[in-house]
C-alpha cells in the first residue's frame, strides 16, 4: 500500500474515531486545567494537550513499527494483516472492546497512568497540560488498538510512527473542539455515534483482511509481491 494511502486511512480513522473518543477521553478533555486564562492561553493549552497525546501515540507507532518490520522483512504482512482483521471482526461480533487493562501487569500500568495524571490534573502551569497529554495517548482505548494495528503493518519503523501521527492529527479537531466549547454533544446524539462506530470498526478490518488476501484490486488488495518487500528484491537479482 502507498504510504499517503496508508497516512490518508490513519488519519481518517483519526478522525472518524474521535467521534468514540469524546465519550472515552471527552471526560479528560473537559476537565483541563486551564486555569483563569484568556481565550490565547486556554488555546495554546489545549494545544498542548493534544500535542502530548500525539506524541505517546508517534512513539507507540515507532515500538510497534519495529515488530511489523520484523513481519516485513519475514514476508508474513499478508498473513499479519488477514490475522488483524479477523481479529477486529470477531471484537465486533462478540462485543468486546479489548479491554487488556484487567489483566496483571497492565491492569497495574493503568492504574499507575491513572494515578500520574490525577497529579497533573492538581497544577494550571503548561507543563502539566501537555504531561496529561503524554499520559492520556496511554490509557486503553479500542480505537488506537485499531490504529496500533494498522501501524504494524508499516514497512520500517518510520512509516508506522508517520502512521500514528496521521491518526493523531485526526482526533484533534473534535478532541480540541470538546476542550474548548465544552460538552456540545447530546446523549442521544453520543448513541446513534456508538451504533455508527462497529460499522466502521467492521469496514476497516474488511480492508485489513483484503489488503493481506493480495487480489490484484488497485489500492485496497495490491498483489503480494507489491506487499512483501522481500519479493520485490528477489526480482531484482
Amino acid at each position: 500500500m502507498d504510504n499517503w494511502i496508508a497516512l490518508t486511512s490513519a488519519f481518517t480513522i483519526g478522525l472518524v474515531g474521535s467521534l468514540h473518543c469524546i465519550g472515552m477521553c471527552g471526560p479528560i478533555a473537559l476537565a483541563l486545567p486551564l486555569g483563569k486564562r484568556n481565550t490565547i492561553q486556554k488555546v495554546a493549552g489545549i494545544l498542548l494537550y493534544n500535542s502530548g497525546r500525539i506524541i505517546t501515540y508517534s512513539i507507540l507507532g515507532a515500538l510497534f513499527g519495529l515488530i511489523g518490520q520484523g513481519f516485513s522483512i519475514a514476508g508474513l504482512q499478508q498473513t499479519l494483516s488477514i490475522a488483524i482483521g479477523l481479529i477486529m471482526l470477531f471484537s465486533v461480533i462478540l462485543k468486546s472492546t479489548l479491554v487488556i487493562s484487567k489483566f496483571g501487569a497492565l491492569y497495574r500500568f493503568v492504574n499507575f497512568v491513572k494515578t500520574r495524571l490525577s497529579t497533573f490534573f492538581k497544577k494550571t502551569s503548561f507543563f502539566n497540560l501537555w504531561c496529561i497529554g503524554l499520559f492520556n495517548g496511554l490509557l486503553p482505548c479500542g480505537l488506537v488498538y485499531v490504529a496500533i494495528f494498522g501501524s504494524l503493518l508499516s514497512n520500517t519503523v518510520f512509516e508506522a510512527t508517520q502512521y500514528m501521527l496521521a491518526f493523531g492529527l485526526g482526533t484533534i479537531p473534535l478532541m480540541f473542539t470538546t476542550s474548548l466549547v465544552g460538552s456540545w454533544t447530546s446523549n442521544a446524539l453520543k448513541n446513534k455515534i456508538n451504533k455508527i462506530i462497529p460499522v466502521f470498526l467492521v469496514i476497516i478490518a474488511i480492508l485489513f483482511i483484503l489488503r493481506g488476501l493480495g487480489l490484484e484490486i488497485p489500492y485496497i488488495s495490491p498483489a503480494n509481491e507489491v506487499l512483501s518487500p522481500t519479493s520485490s528484491e528477489a526480482k531484482c537479482h
